[in-house]
């Protein structure tokens, strides 16, 4: 006997049929006897709708400013994962399994006060093992939790793994199974590279930067909780049939295992290609050189939640004057122009550039660490498709490096190819 948590996203409870499915899966699970907790996010497409209604109802009431209350905010859209929940709850009692709802709250899960966007404090997961132990199953509503306000809080897009992850390490789960709509961690995205490959396994370190970096399969948060309290964690499809061969083997289940570095036995050099779009790159020219011209740049931007990425200063020739260029979200571009802006006397720069339409490729793997030339072949095989890279950054584990838009799918599929990521 195990316990499990597993937890289902929007596209596998769209429905009321595929909410069934996942009754059955769970079933599965409970009739081998296991304890279990399962994790809901709202249907699919529900939270856009929730969102937009906050959104709509300050101007439909007239008012000038579309300002809301960041807690009315989190009331509003933390309801569909409830009604998930309930209905879930139904289904399985139909079946004749012993099962209830929780929202965060119940539970309790404590975060702090940013409302929108909360971290995970606190879960007492005593009363959940108290009632998974006489063989209840506890349907709980991702996505929220209870702040130090005492109101619902909402943990930001994605934040259902997080609760997962949380909950799977609160409640000492010996797996926590994240069901969704592809059938594990492939070396790349496959609708890129046709050959690319589900790996059985994979570091906690690996998905973190996967996942950091461009893959959609998790949330970071939910890796780095899962890295932090080592629990290990599978990435699985919910549209598999529930009874399929295999389906129900505990330590081996079909899907991709995320686990720590130590359980992988035959470490590849690089695991998997990673991909973001929509990159955008600002330039200051002439700035001075000084110290604390860094600070007087990213501590702004940092304070207006920007997140900065690659960072290249070139080297001054006279001691006065450098460039520096740094990598933003695209759609973050107008806000940072805006912050240095503001700061303009404090950095010091003469002028200001922009490019947009930027995607930054990453090569990712543990085996690197040991490995020489891993970077100069990436760096040649990007030559021979005349790709021009426009800045590079490292670390133990990847490298990334930011191209024009318009090559990065050739990029990806170029450097899977280059790895051998393509063989079986």
């Amino acid at each position: 006997m195990a316990r499990i948590v597993m937890k289902f996203g929007g596209t596998s409870v769209a429905n009321l049929e595929r909410i069934h499915n996942v009754a059955r899966h769970v079933k599965r699970e409970v009739d081998a006897g296991h304890e279990v907790a399962v994790v809901v996010s709202a249907m699919s497409g529900k939270t856009n709708e929730l969102v937009g209604w906050v959104q709509e109802a300050p101007k439909v009431a007239g008012a000038n400013s579309p300002f809301y209350d960041a807690r009315e905010y989190d009331a509003v859209v933390a309801s569909g994962e409830q009604v998930t929940s309930g209905l879930l709850a139904i289904a399985l009692q139909s079946m004749g399994i012993n099962a209830r709802s929780w929202q965060g709250w119940q539970i309790p899960i404590k975060t702090d006060n940013a409302h929108g966007a909360a971290r995970i404090l606190d879960i007492d997961g005593t009363e959940i093992v108290r009632r998974m132990g006489e063989g209840q199953v506890a349907v709980v509503a991702g996505f929220q939790g209870i702040g130090p306000d005492n109101r619902i809080a909402t943990l930001g897009r994605g934040g259902s793994d997080t609760s997962a992850v949380a909950i799977a390490a609160a409640v000492k789960a010996d797996r926590c199974d994240i069901y969704t709509d592809v059938d594990g961690v492939y070396t790349t995205d496959p609708r890129v590279v046709p050959k690319a490959r589900r790996m059985k396994r994979i570091s906690f370190e690996e998905m973190l930067e996967m996942a950091s970096l461009g893959s959609k399969v998790l949330q970071v948060r939910s890796v780095e909780l899962a890295m932090v309290h080592k629990v290990r964690t599978f990435v699985r499809s919910s549209f598999e049939d529930p009874d399929a061969p295999g389906m129900g083997d505990l330590i081996n289940p079909p899907g991709t295992l995320i686990c720590d570095e130590e359980e992988i036995v035959e470490q590849e050099v690089v695991t998997g290609i990673a991909y973001a779009k929509d990159e955008a790159q600002i330039s200051l020219r002439r700035l001075a050189d000084r110290p604390g011209v860094s600070a007087a740049i990213f501590g702004p931007l940092a304070e207006a939640h920007i997140n900065v990425d690659m960072i290249v200063q070139n080297i001054s020739e006279d001691g006065s004057r450098t460039d520096m260029t740094f990598t933003v979200p695209s759609g973050d571009v107008q806000k940072a122009m805006r912050v240095l802006d503001e700061n303009r006397e404090k950095i010091g720069f003469d002028v200001v550039q922009t490019e947009s339409g930027l995607a930054k490729v990453s090569v990712i793997g543990i085996g690197m660490r040991s490995h020489a030339g891993v970077a100069a072949l990436a760096f040649k095989a990007l030559a021979e498709k005349s790709i021009n890279i426009k800045a590079i950054t490292t670390s133990e584990i990847k490298i990334s490096i930011l191209i024009d838009g318009a090559y990065s799918e050739l990029a990806v599929r170029t450097l899977h190819s280059a790895y051998g990521l393509d063989k079986s």
